[in-house]
């Protein structure tokens, strides 16, 4: 199961809002402001970084503080955490969907969620498990 189908599961079962950024530019399968059953995906901006698009997201919000930030990256959390969102590193986000998906018996088609290809995404990414071991500056 791929990142979108994780956070789609995770969205459902949470009854949460979720939204995706992604460095790089809009893919054909899930473009620039398209919804993957139900979370919406967003790609940054030509010559920026998903980073950046965050921030943004953040500071335009109508009310930041009901935001959960998933970043491992220490500049993004202290300015979203500024503003007033709530950070969540990726390493404790991560076990958060393995322990979900893990309580799921099956997906609606009948399908096991497979947990592994979080590790995957958060290696991709550049956030591995030993984040959350790592202490804040």
């Amino acid at each position: 199961m791929g990142l979108l189908e994780q956070l789609a599961a995770f969205a459902r079962a949470k009854k949460a809002l979720v939204t995706v950024v992604f460095d790089g530019g809009p893919d054909k399968v899930a473009p620039e402001g398209s919804a993957f059953h139900g979370v919406k995906v967003l790609y940054a901006e030509r010559g920026s970084d998903a980073d950046t698009r965050i921030e943004r997201l953040v500071e335009t919000a109508t009310d930041p503080r009901g935001l959960t930030i998933v970043t491992s990256d220490r500049r993004l959390a202290f300015l979203v955490r500024s503003l007033g969102a709530t950070v969540i590193r990726s390493g404790e986000f991560r076990a958060r969907i393995e322990r979900l998906l893990e309580s799921i018996p099956g997906a609606e088609d009948g399908e096991q969620f497979e947990v592994g290809d979080v590790n995957a995404w958060l290696r991709y990414f550049g956030s591995l498990p030993q984040d959350d071991d790592v202490s804040e500056d």
